[in-house]
């Protein structure tokens, strides 16, 4: 069964925040934002929406503090969340059978909650206005009486019948006229009064103008009855299959990390308890998962190690208590045995950056869990080792027991994950997000630039505190920003390696560009220029990388300076990169579209991209090292294949060859370190200098001069060339 999908929220009358205004939602989304923020206060309300488990609401908690008082004494408490929800196509017919609303009005379903648990929906996309239009009626009666007026009567008695019956007609019309564009209840049972059923209950048998005018009856009856039915999101029947389908939400802080020493009559204790708060609440609930999914009890284990009640006693025990003691403690062993072999198998399918090795071991009324690897054989205590591991198996309990629960596309809200990690751990985190996020939407939130991926910066969302002291969140990552806003982008800004600092400097320029590839491509033919003494900048060119029209409106959202002049960007000359700049100069280019550059039309070879700016000899070199196999045919690309990306990637179908995820980064690294090692005074090296230079003439701002800049060639074009070009 298809999942409902999470297209935004909005939290209001929830503990620091009072409207959050509207958060969208994709596959990842990262709340970021400076200590204090406000940020959690924007995953625990959705959390409480659909709990996987827990997540109970406790008013005292959760009411805004100042508000409390008023809120407690309430009849009707406020909704604290709101979340539109795509509705999967299967979902949505059945909605339509139950609400008779057309089914391509139900694709969204809004979901609310309230402070007092109550549920509400609504469909932002339905016309659920029941009442029919006056027109709809109006055209009804209208036909009725156009359609009764030329019948000829069976008898005298029919035609006293159809006189009367049109007299109710005219009346019915004047009524319906009178009664605005919709028509109400009111209105309507009025003109049913007028034309009823009771007209024509002793019409003769052969009546010719009593069918007509009971069809009417009948029509006007069915929208009586529409409008006395509950409307769909007053109907706790369609409410309650709306949440039944809502995805489960869970949630996981740092604060539920396991702690290596676990006193288990606390535990127990805890585990009863429903007034927990906080960090004793995230650690009673990973530890009720922990021993849930390793199938131990802790009442079990405390138990069965027990000593006889003479040992307790002080007294000596019998061999019979002796014997029993014995017996219990070798259960307990098997089970933890059990239980820890159980979970090094399970884990180790999950986490593949190390071969780790739980034991659980108890004594007394003390469990404990040690951790050993194939580096370091020897057990240690779990808080003796890193945090991020404590991070990575507490998150990985409650993640696999209670989105199993949950059954289908569980929503994870993850606070402030990996904060104890390396940075370079942080990013691999990053990658390991995005592996979750194929079954899973994920929701995070961070302060540090390392869980920032600025391949989509679209996906990150600024929260801070505004002046009144209230949460809000804000897609806004300009770097003119003010106040404590400026504060919470800085991750980004620090992601992209742009410090605020340097985006000031002077005479600098930022080019956007599609991918990494590009970058290190740009940035190479750059750094030659410079160095080869061909390219006197006026300016200092910063190539970023981007991914598509959402993330390209990120980034320039960030580099647009403080006069608002947007970026350069800079596309290839494929059918996408066309496709791009068309959008851009459109919508957020259409001030500005020369500033968007097209390498096809800057440089008049239709289908060019960054890669076929480099001589083709030494890309197909660097191509066949790559991909060739010791079965395969060499890579020998020639010009009449048109751009090399599409002759790589024909190359790679053909031989059945599966190409890695980022292999154009990589190609492109090889062809920086080949660059370094090559004579540009070559004749290989001409047209593609040229070229460069053409480039960099018009990011400079010299439109005339990249024009008529002379291929000096030692060469003869290429088919390719001279057949696009013309």
């Amino acid at each position: 069964m298809t999942a409902m999908k999470l297209k935004r929220f909005r939290v209001t009358k929830f503990r620091s925040v009072q409207d959050s205004g509207w958060i969208d939602a994709s596959e990842i989304t990262s709340l970021v934002g400076t200590n204090e923020s406000g940020k959690t206060n924007l995953l625990l309300p959705l959390w409480k929406l659909r709990p996987a488990k827990d997540g109970a609401i406790n008013l005292l908690a959760d009411a805004p503090r100042a508000e409390y008082g008023e809120i407690r004494h309430a009849r009707t408490k406020p909704v604290f969340i709101r979340a539109d929800f795509a509705v999967p196509e299967s979902l949505s017919l059945e909605l339509a059978a139950v609400t008779g609303l057309p089914a391509d009005q139900l694709r969204v379903v809004q979901v609310t909650r309230a402070l007092d648990s109550r549920y509400g929906i609504g469909f932002p996309d339905a016309d659920t206005d029941r009442r029919p239009p006056a027109a709809e009626v109006i055209e009804a009666i209208t036909a009725t009486r156009d359609a009764v007026t030329p019948t000829e009567p069976s008898g005298k008695a029919d035609g006293v019948l159809k006189v009367a019956l049109l007299q109710k007609l005219e009346r019915g019309l004047v009524l319906a006229g009178d009664g605005g564009e919709r028509l109400g209840l009111e209105t309507l049972t009025a003109i049913g009064k007028v034309i009823d059923a009771g007209a024509i209950a002793e019409a003769p048998a052969r009546s010719m103008v009593a069918p007509r005018f009971g069809q009417l009856v009948d029509s006007l009856a069915a929208h009586v009855d529409r409008l006395k039915q509950p409307a769909p999101q007053q109907s706790a029947e369609i409410v309650d299959l709306v949440v039944s389908r809502l995805p489960a939400f869970v949630y996981y802080t740092t604060y539920g990390n396991l702690d290596s020493e676990i006193y288990l009559p606390h535990v127990i204790e805890n585990l009863k308890r429903d007034d927990l708060t906080g960090r004793d609440e995230a650690r009673a609930r990973t530890l009720r998962v922990l021993f849930e999914f390793v199938r131990l009890d802790a009442e079990e284990i405390l138990e069965l190690g027990r000593e006889a009640p003479a040992a307790e006693a002080g007294k000596e025990p019998s061999d019979t208590e002796i014997a029993a003691d014995a017996e219990k403690k070798k259960e307990r062993e098997v089970l933890l045995k059990s239980a820890s072999a159980s979970l090094t198998s399970r884990f180790r399918d999950w986490w593949r950056q190390g071969e780790y090795r739980f034991d659980f071991a108890a004594d007394g009324s003390h469990f404990r869990i040690w951790v050993s690897d194939d580096k370091r054989p020897e057990p240690v205590e779990l808080e003796g080792r890193s945090t991020g591991l404590q991070w990575f198996l507490s998150f990985y309990l409650i993640f696999l027991v209670e989105s199993k629960e949950a059954h289908n596309g569980a929503v994870l809200l993850l606070d402030e994950p990996g904060l104890s990690l390396h940075p370079i751990a942080q990013m691999d985190l990053s990658a390991f997000f995005e592996n979750l996020a194929k079954q899973n939407q994920l929701i995070y939130t961070t302060h540090s630039p390392f869980l920032v991926d600025t391949d989509h910066l679209d996906r990150v969302r600024a929260v801070y505190v505004d002046d009144n002291g209230n949460t809000v969140s804000s897609p806004e990552l300009r770097r003119g920003s003010a106040g404590a806003l400026s504060k919470s982008i800085y991750a980004a800004h620090a992601a992209l390696g742009l410090r605020m600092t340097d985006l000031d400097f002077a005479g600098t320029e930022s080019v956007i560009v599609e991918g990494r590839s590009d970058q290190i491509y740009c940035t190479t033919m750059r750094n030659q220029l410079i160095s080869g003494g061909r390219l006197q900048a006026r300016r200092e060119f910063r190539f970023v990388p981007s991914k598509g029209v959402k993330g390209i409106r990120a980034v320039a959202s960030i580099l647009t300076g403080r006069d608002e002049r947007l970026p350069l960007v800079l596309c290839d000359g494929d059918v996408a990169g066309k496709e791009l700049a068309k959008h851009l100069r459109k919508d957020l280019y259409a001030e500005a579209p020369d500033r968007v550059i097209v390498l096809s039309e800057l440089l008049g070879v239709d289908g060019l991209e960054t890669e076929d700016l480099f001589p083709l000899e030494v890309m197909s070199s660097l191509v066949d090292k790559m991909l060739r196999g010791p079965d395969e045919d060499p890579f020998d690309t020639g010009p009449d294949g048109g751009p090399i990306v599409d002759q790589i990637e024909a190359y790679a179908v053909k031989h059945d060859i599966e190409i890695e995820q980022g292999w154009k980064v990589v190609l492109g690294e090889r062809m920086k370190s080949r660059v370094l090692r090559e004579d540009l005074a070559a004749d290989l090296w001409v047209e593609s200098l040229n070229r460069w230079m053409a480039i960099f003439a018009r990011l400079n701002g010299d439109a005339e001069t990249a024009s008529i800049i002379e291929v000096k060639r030692k060469v003869p074009a290429t088919k390719f060339e001279r057949s696009t070009a013309d």
